[in-house]
């Protein structure tokens, strides 16, 4: 078996993990993104089994007991999980796929250890950048919860970002500069390129 299947890619809210794990991705069928298990209400047009695993707490613990549910996270203050599905993981990686995951500490240090992931953090150009993208992702968005996200990525930055084994630059409409660097990045590393 390749020792590179799992790549981990994080970085604070609203930095863009997710657009460029979809880049990625689009470049590179062999990787596919994991399909996070999570205990939140489901939203508008999100589909159980393509946007997240949506659980009950009481179906969640289950799979906790089971062995299905591998490393989780209760999120600040909002009582909701997050964590990785086994089944998903393990099918993707049977039908060999290169796995893109999208997690918070726990699970990148998680993956790190039991995966020999590699991880990379996304960092925003500034700190006003990063307030302006949550704003205009969500302008909508109540200001002590704008200032709560803020605050904890500024949080995660500070304290999180040496965990992982490379930074990358995610510039405001520079998304196939990051792209290309982690492109680079994932070539070093040995992760096959092809099915």
């Amino acid at each position: 078996m390749p020792k590179k299947r799992i790549l981990v890619i994080g970085g604070p809210t609203g930095v863009g993990e997710t657009t460029v794990t979809n880049e990625i991705i689009k470049s590179y069928p062999i990787f596919k993104r994991l399909v996070t298990a999570t205990t939140r209400k489901k939203r508008l047009n999100e589909k159980n089994g393509r946007d997240y695993y949506f659980f009950s707490n009481k179906k969640f613990n289950e799979g906790i007991k089971k062995g299905n549910i591998i490393e989780y996270q209760n999120t600040r203050n909002k009582n909701v999980y997050y964590g990785t599905y086994k089944p998903d993981l393990e099918k993707k990686i049977t039908a060999g796929y290169n796995i893109i995951v999208n997690p918070d500490i726990v699970g990148t240090k998680f993956y790190k250890k039991n995966y020999n992931a590699t991880a990379i953090f996304i960092i925003p150009k500034s700190l006003p950048e990063l307030k302006k993208r949550l704003f205009a992702r969500d302008p909508l968005i109540p200001k002590k919860e704008l200032e709560e996200r803020f605050k904890y990525a500024k949080y995660e930055m500070k304290n999180e970002a040496h965990f992982y084994d490379y930074k990358v630059m995610n510039e405001q409409n520079k998304l196939r500069r990051a792209v290309n660097q982690i492109i680079k990045i994932i070539k070093k590393e040995g992760y096959r390129l092809k099915k």
